[in-house]
């Protein structure tokens, strides 16, 4: 890395493994106890799961503890990063999506498919196209010290703006008529996701500040939450792994299938954010949320989506799970080449920049 306080500590250095190895943790498990996962899939309010809701704020609580609040004014200051986000996510993304969808299972996997199978597995990534943005967006633009008021902002407005576009998107380039709105299912994620935490990480922040002053809050009681926000995401792709995992079990060859294309997306999208972010002379800070906003997905929206009208053993509800599998390795990734080129971007002022480290002192030098 280009500088020492900058480093990935040791475990986000091998959260890749940590995520293959709870993968394979959670497809065992739901082949075990498969009563235990239907059970826990089926603890829902308007479509969204309540444990993933739980694991989540796990994984957001310890991050927006970290946030000073007062940043978020300054963010909303700044409209050029929040309008390219919003072309990214909405201008390019659903509609390059669906050029790699088309292009893979209309084309080039077409003679090794059925016909119906490869509509569905379309469908599934063109689902995933149309929901930019899930609250673990906020987990890696804090692990590449971008601005995490900017990146809460578009978090918040990314979500409002799905509600209006989602459904009329996902008609257009899906060409199903009659597609359900999934308006509560995402007003509750919205709330369960981002705001609980939000709320409850300003209410803590402000309180512990006042009580107990800034440094023992800072040195002492923020000591370890980025490990207890790690562990939380780790804990999430386990549970999910122990609904989905039979489904790639039984299909191999159809994640790979899936899986190319969805990559090559991610990283179409992330070179369109730092090209943009080039062009317009964002910092460093700004460039974080932009380029990796877009590149990341509402996986829990279109899951929910895809089984809805798809059915739960359908390929589109296939192509959304690949969509967790791929994520978190490739957004780690891209977080290293941000993190690896950060000098390339002007700096932020310290002064309009909130401490976002996650690491301790310790953990860095590991």
């Amino acid at each position: 890395m280009a500088e020492k306080g900058y480093d990935l500590g040791f475990f986000q250095k091998s959260l890749t493994v940590w995520v293959l190895l709870c993968i394979v943790i959670g497809i065992v498990l739901g082949r075990l106890f498969p009563g235990t996962a239907e059970t826990l899939a089926g603890i829902q309010v308007a479509q969204v799961n309540l444990p993933i809701a739980i694991l989540l704020f796990g994984m957001m609580y310890p991050i927006m503890l970290q946030i000073d609040f007062s940043q978020v004014v300054n963010a909303v200051k700044a409209p050029k990063p929040v309008a390219l986000t919003l072309f990214i996510n909405w201008g390019i993304k659903p509609f390059s999506m669906f050029f790699f969808a088309f292009v893979f299972f209309q084309i080039i996997w077409a003679p090794f498919l059925d016909p119906t199978l490869a509509n569905e597995y379309m469908a599934g990534m063109i689902l995933l196209g149309i929901a930019p943005c899930t609250a673990m967006v906020l987990v890696f633009s804090y692990l590449a010290r971008g601005f995490m008021g900017l990146t809460l902002v578009l978090v918040a407005i990314n979500s409002l703006t799905m509600l209006l576009l989602f459904a009329p998107l996902g008609n257009f380039l899906l060409d199903v008529g009659g597609m359900p709105i999934p308006f509560w299912t995402i007003f509750f994620t919205v709330m369960l996701y981002v705001g609980v935490s939000l709320v409850a990480g300003y209410v803590t922040r402000k309180h512990l500040i006042r009580s107990r002053g800034i440094e023992w809050y800072e040195g002492t009681f923020l000591r370890n939450t980025g490990q207890v926000s790690m562990t939380a995401l780790l804990l999430t792709l386990i549970y999910l792994f122990m609904l989905q995992g039979d489904v790639i079990v039984e299909a191999p060859l159809s994640v790979g299938m899936v899986a190319l294309p969805l990559t090559l997306q991610i990283l179409f999208i992330f070179g369109i954010g730092i090209l943009l972010a080039k062009i317009f002379k964002l910092t460093y800070e700004e460039t974080v949320p932009v380029s990796i906003i877009g590149t990341s997905n509402h996986f829990e929206v279109a899951i929910a989506t895809a089984v809805m009208v798809f059915g739960v053993g359908s390929g589109a509800a296939l192509a959304t799970v690949v969509g967790v599998l791929i994520e978190v390795p490739v957004m780690l990734l891209l977080v290293s080449i941000l993190l690896r080129n950060r000098r390339r971007f002007p700096p932020m002022e310290r002064t309009d920049t909130p401490d976002m480290s996650p690491l301790t002192d310790g953990e860095q030098q590991g």
